[in-house]
């Protein structure tokens, strides 16, 4: 399985449908636990429209996202505590049905998950392949 993640902390809108292009990513999964943003372009609707208009399907899997003590913990730079937290997020059934969901959509399509954070190793993108696709050939855009 290939899998590719993106932050689009520092981006545009149009940045991030490049870079997807680029990858031929076909299908975006959102694991935003709040899939909103201050950033122009990156709220839920407003993105998943972008999206659509450049050929690429949106999903939202908030379950997947890291609750408010998780995104505290990787705002300070304590991933121990992120790591912690978001192991407990993955192990409640929305999360568990959602991670089932993005497994399959990821073996038939090319698949990225996006948050903000640009560098996934502060960010939980990280933490969720290795928790479910730990043998996934793993491609960060925006690195």
């Amino acid at each position: 399985m290939r899998i590719f993640t993106i932050g689009y902390e520092g981006a545009t809108q149009a940045e991030l449908i490049a870079a997807l292009h680029a990858a031929r990513v076909e299908i975006l999964a959102d694991i935003r636990a709040v899939p909103l943003s201050r950033r122009p372009g990156f709220s839920k609707n407003v993105l998943a429209n972008g999206l659509c208009d450049a050929g690429i399907d949106y999903v939202g899997l908030k379950a997947l996202g890291t609750p408010t003590e998780g995104r505290e913990a990787a705002r300070r730079g304590d991933h121990a505590t992120l790591a912690r937290v978001y192991a407990g997020q993955l192990e409640l059934p929305d999360a568990m049905a959602q991670g089932a969901q993005l497994l399959a959509l990821a073996a038939e399509r090319r698949t990225a998950l996006l948050c903000f954070e640009r560098e996934p190793a502060g960010c939980h993108r990280s933490l969720l392949i290795e928790a479910l696709m730990p043998e996934a050939t793993v491609t960060h855009l925006f690195p």
